[in-house]
């Protein structure tokens, strides 16, 4: 079968130059992204700028994804809040679900942004035919030694591009299953680690269903955000349109340079992890989750592992604004798109046109925020 892969690396400068199928389409407005989460995402948008004075240096931490932030404007037109919550996903050790219609740059962002790390980047193209060894790797027969040698897969890079992941079927999603959560593979009884870091940024389609096969729950989970990736304003598409007319506005793949090492990443990744936490945000968190299963319009609620995924969210979040502690702000701004691939509709409200974040804006209303 015809490898439906390929490696690279984020310290190549060998990125194909993009295509008018890949434009950099900036996603939506401000206050469109991240989760169309309205009073929640107004009410936090203060807050970058404290007045209070972290008992924590976090100049290091701006610094860096300040620099990240720099690569990506140099080929990306708008989506300042997608790049933030990829960088919250990047530093709470996360692996992200973008979800939107062809041609608004889901795969460019993901690629540059593995441009911007230097580590090993891998890129592999779902398919119907794709089997789990052409993910994880073989064991193949050495006739010199007489015995089998584990030949690694794509799968073992740290950031890893999933494209169109919902076109394979579900044997082949099963294989991601121990890697995403315990990043390590199990092969012929033997423990393959995956590199550090590790994070899967994954694209899909939600219009096209055919060719298509619904991600399990499990695997749902497993992602700590689904980010929804809208169209670009009029003003956004006007400046795309200038640079491309411009040769794409004299700004290659290849000016994308990596910024931020493996170690370096691990050392603000610890950084986020010390954050301060006040006991009656955890006691808030855990009733936002909660209330998922009580919910009379979710027949699936949430697992203790949104809860995980708030918390540790949360603390990357407030690290990027400036902050060592977290706030009630930070946990509702992130709700939206922790929760909204982790619960589900009854029929009867999904008949009534409701959706996941409408859901997740009334629990919200509905839960005492901490003072």
């Amino acid at each position: 079968m015809e490898n439906n892969f390929h490696m690279d690396s984020a310290e190549q400068p060998n990125a194909p130059v993009p295509t008018s199928d890949s434009l950099p389409l900036a996603a939506e407005s401000p206050a469109a992204t991240p989760a169309s989460v309205g009073t929640a995402a107004t009410a936090i948008s203060g807050t970058s700028s404290d007045a209070f004075t972290p008992r924590t240096d976090l100049s290091a931490l701006s610094r860096h994804a300040d620099a990240i932030r720099a690569e990506l404007g140099k080929v990306i037109v708008g989506q300042r809040d997608l790049a933030e919550l990829l960088l919250t996903a990047l530093l709470a050790d996360g692996h992200v679900l973008l979800e939107g219609v062809p041609g608004v740059a889901k795969t460019l962002t993901a690629k540059l942004l593995a441009r911007t790390l230097s580590v090993p980047f891998s890129r592999l193209q779902f398919t119907p035919d794709l089997m789990p060894s052409d993910v994880l790797g073989t064991s193949v027969f050495r006739p010199q030694k007489g015995e089998f040698e584990f030949r690694p897969g794509p799968i073992f890079a740290s950031v890893v591009l999933i494209d169109e992941i919902n076109r394979a079927p579900a044997k082949t999603q099963s294989a991601l299953f121990e890697v995403m959560e315990e990043r390590q593979i199990t092969q012929d009884g033997v423990r393959y680690p995956l590199p550090a870091p590790f994070v899967v940024l994954a694209t899909q389609n939600p219009i096209e269903q055919e060719g298509t096969y619904r991600l399990p729950e499990a695997q749902l989970d497993r992602f700590l955000f689904k980010l929804s990736v809208g169209y670009p304003t009029v003003e956004e598409e006007i400046a795309i349109l200038q640079g491309h007319h411009a040769g794409f506005g004299g700004t290659p793949l290849e000016a994308v340079k990596p910024v931020v090492s493996a170690d370096e990443l691990r050392q603000l990744r610890e950084q986020v992890g010390r954050q301060h936490v006040e006991p009656k945000l955890l006691e808030y968190i855990a009733r936002l989750v909660g209330q998922t299963r009580a919910h009379k319009g979710l027949y699936l609620g949430a697992s203790p592992r949104a809860s995980l995924a708030l918390l540790n969210g949360a603390k990357a979040l407030a690290a990027l604004r400036g902050r060592d502690f977290i706030t009630p702000e930070d946990i509702q701004y992130l709700a939206p798109v922790v929760l909204r691939h982790r619960i589900q509709l009854t029929p009867e409200r999904e008949m009534e046109g409701g959706t996941p974040d409408d859901v997740v804006k009334q629990i919200l209303q509905s839960v005492d925020v901490p003072r």
